[in-house]
């Protein structure tokens, strides 16, 4: 199984939209093989606690403007690793060093990695 057509949209503008908050090493992991309820985790760093809630408030709003009804938030309130459920879509943003320690691109090495369009784009 792959991801959906929909959870790719969804991908798209939570990856700007973490982009436009400095976020950092942005990776997305296709995961609707082995977890039957997403399509798709996107993974985010930021340099600090501050940077974390920022990049999570920016996808949380561009989402929610969209018609995207947040299914559930944990973490914001500490900054160190925030977590948001799209139903699709579900947006991991991490302080760096927290990033590390948990390495979920190591827990999810065998899903494919979804290419993030907007990062090929060169400024005009």
């Amino acid at each position: 199984m792959t991801a959906s057509a929909q959870a790719r949209e969804l991908l798209q503008l939570a990856a700007v939209a973490a982009d436009s908050k400095a976020g950092e090493d942005l990776v997305a992991l296709d995961v609707s093989g082995p977890l039957p309820l997403t399509d798709i985790f996107l993974l985010v760093s930021g340099n600090s606690e501050r940077n974390v809630v920022a990049i999570a408030d920016g996808v949380e709003d561009a989402l929610n403007e969209a018609g995207v009804r947040t299914l559930r938030r944990e973490g914001k309130e500490q900054g160190h690793w925030v977590l948001l459920d799209f139903g699709d879509l579900v947006v991991h943003v991490f302080h760096q060093e927290d990033r590390q320690y948990y390495s979920l691109e190591r827990l999810w090495r065998d899903c494919p990695v979804v290419p993030l369009d907007f990062m090929s784009r060169q400024p005009l």
